[in-house]
């Protein structure tokens, strides 16, 4: 599902009559988009964003990947940062191959990290090549 299926408010229905998208979206709207690599191969849903309630920032995108219907799937938060957004197909792309995705830090539903923990964040943004922000760092 994409984020213009997901607008209930019709916000992104006529971009030319100027509405907020692309460049400005609701959180909602975000939820449940799909991810796909540079290979256009299928990486998983966005299931949460996940803000720094300091900075108002998006930190991360918490990424479902595998399993079916909820089950044996695997969580990643993956900085906001690493995710483009696809316009033209309607998803965001996260430049990882699937092999690394399968490898990366991950959790399941039941047992999240401490994101705001400092050593963590410094963990998975080396992992996706970004670079924490350092007001970020100060959760």
């Amino acid at each position: 599902m994409n984020y213009i299926e997901r607008d209930t408010y019709g916000m992104y229905k006529f971009p030319t009559n100027g509405g907020p998208g692309p460049q400005l979206m609701g959180a909602d709207t975000l939820n449940g988009n799909d991810v796909y690599n540079q290979k256009d191969e299928d990486l998983g849903d966005i299931k949460e964003i996940m803000l720094n309630m300091q900075t108002g920032r998006i930190s991360y995108a918490v990424l479902s990947f595998g399993g079916f219907l909820s089950l044996g799937e695997k969580l990643f938060a993956v900085p906001w940062e690493a995710l483009k957004l696809d316009t033209e197909n309607k998803r965001f792309v996260l430049n990882v191959d699937k092999e690394r995705l399968e490898e990366a830090p991950g959790f399941d539903k039941d047992s999240w990290p401490n994101m705001a923990d400092s050593t963590w964040a410094k963990g998975i943004h080396a992992y996706y090549g970004t670079t924490p922000r350092i007001d970020d760092m100060r959760v």
